[in-house]
């Protein structure tokens, strides 16, 4: 009895109990107690708690609470929470109104695809050791769950647009449909009058894709892509872990490892994606451009505003009107049939890309505009630049304006890093600045040290004696950490300081 009580988790009394009885634990079992162990606080008030359920099926028990406390405030009390709680809960369970039913779906083969964006910035990625912000488009086969991703940096129609293209590329097929939340690069969620907007509706046909969107407020309904975000961000964290840490070289280097996750993530998908292989339809003859164009005037300042942010152009192109190219990451200037100007595309809104290069031939001739001209930061394109500048400032106030504008004149005519070169070298030997100086220096082409060669002076080990030539001053200043650490000897603390 002993030994099968205690194999039991029992003791012997509770053992030598069941065995006089002849029957199981779950037989002497009693029925479900159906008597309240205390007084029920709403048993009065009830009918009209329920009148309130049934014109507001949404009202909470807290609310009721408080409704009930305003009207009695000395018989219901916050403890009393659980129990309305309960009430409300048992009789939305039996009186209330129906709840939303999710209904499981058969996926059918090379039929649907569903795409999303997905922040990767939690993750911790750096480049070089730079925090790396970023998103991914990531690109999904509902029935065999293969899957493929696309580095992107906005949620916009580029972004969209190339990822999508590369994906079908990638994947040598169109299936028939392809799904998205309401994202605004794809649903006009501004008007009814179009579900979606034209250049989605474009992009669809070119593919011969049929759109689906999900409803406002239901992400469930996209939940295949959904649930893959979760599942990819969740492999690549422990990929990285794996790892060891979280820094590359560059982005090249972060698209491999990516690149390579998700070759071993559809590996294991390889038959149910070669049926789907056998039935997708065949891919276009061409992609489809994956930028948008806007016809803008360049404005008196040189210039020009693309979605809602202003970029620069040669002052030469000054009242013309050009083409601008907005691709995912880059932007392009067109006049006359070519690429006249091309930049990195900005991130967001309200921002701008000034190069002095395009404004310093009339910046030059108009000094006094500088001081408080709107893109003035944008007129020192390296530190040593704004360094020589104050420093200008410091030694000839008058004339710090345009000694600098001939430097920065200098660097657009020449080249920005010798130029550069040429002012970490003049500031190291305390050499006046003048235009002069920084020719003469540029035309010897001396040999540049380079910037992480740097010379510290061996210390003199007898200076640290004057320690010892002021031992007054060190007693007292003993005493006062003494006071702030709270009782430390003078000597040990003056020792840890040392």
């Amino acid at each position: 009895m002993e030994k099968s009580a205690m194999s039991a988790d029992m003791s012997e009394k509770t053992a030598r109990k069941y065995a006089e009885v002849g029957k199981l634990p779950s037989e002497l079992r009693g029925s479900p107690r159906s008597w309240l162990t205390r007084e029920d606080p709403f048993a009065e008030v009830w009918d009209e708690v329920r009148e309130r359920l049934e014109q507001g099926p949404g009202l909470q028990a807290k609310t009721l609470l408080k409704w009930l406390q305003g009207r009695d405030p000395e018989r219901f009390e916050d403890k009393h929470l659980r129990t309305l709680q309960r009430r409300v809960r048992e009789w939305r369970a039996m009186w209330g109104p129906a709840k939303e039913v999710f209904f499981a779906q058969v996926h059918h083969p090379a039929r649907l695809a569903a795409s999303d964006f997905t922040h990767m910035t939690e993750l911790g990625v750096t480049l070089a050791g730079q925090p790396f912000a970023h998103l991914v488009y990531h690109f999904v086969l509902t029935y065999s769950n293969w899957e493929t991703a696309s580095i992107c940096f906005s949620e916009s129609f580029e972004s969209l647009s190339e990822g999508l293209q590369r994906a079908l590329w990638e994947l040598g097929g169109v299936p028939e449909r392809h799904r998205t939340d309401r994202m605004s690069a794809a649903v006009n969620n501004l008007s009814d009058q179009r579900e979606f907007t034209r250049r989605y509706q474009a992009l669809m046909e070119h593919y011969g894709l049929q759109m689906e969107k999900t409803q406002a407020r239901h992400g469930n309904e996209n939940g295949d892509v959904e649930q893959s975000h979760y599942r990819f961000k969740e492999a690549v964290d422990q990929a990285l872990l794996l790892r060891g840490h979280r820094d590359f070289s560059g982005r090249e280097e972060y698209w491999r490892f990516l690149r390579q996750l998700l070759d071993e993530r559809n590996a294991a998908r390889r038959s149910r994606q070669k049926e789907e292989l056998g039935r997708l339809r065949r891919l276009p003859g061409r992609r489809l451009e994956s930028y948008s164009r806007r016809r803008v005037r360049v404005d008196r300042g040189a210039l020009i505003h693309a979605e809602r942010n202003v970029y620069s152009v040669h002052s030469r192109l000054m009242g013309e009107w050009v083409e601008v190219r907005l691709y995912a990451e880059e932007l392009e200037v067109w006049y006359g049939g070519q690429v006249v100007e091309k930049t990195p595309r900005l991130r967001g809104r309200q921002k701008h890309h000034v190069n002095y290069r395009h404004v310093i031939d009339w910046l030059v001739r108009k000094p006094g505009a500088f001081e408080n001209y709107r893109y003035r930061e944008e007129m020192f394109p390296t530190i040593r630049f704004r360094l020589v500048y104050d420093s200008l400032r410091e030694a000839a106030p008058a004339s710090a304006v345009r000694t600098y504008l001939q430097i920065l004149e200098l660097a657009a005519r020449e080249n920005e890093s010798g130029v550069d070169d040429a002012l970490r070298m003049l500031l190291a030997e305390e050499r006046v600045l003048t235009l002069e100086a920084v020719q003469e220096w540029i035309g010897r082409r001396d040999a540049v040290r380079p910037v992480t060669d740097v010379e510290v002076e061996a210390a003199e080990l007898s200076s640290f004696d004057t320690l010892f030539e002021h031992k007054e001053v060190w007693d007292g200043f003993g005493d006062g950490v003494e006071a702030a650490v709270g009782g430390v000897p003078a000597g040990t603390a003056l020792a840890g300081v040392s």
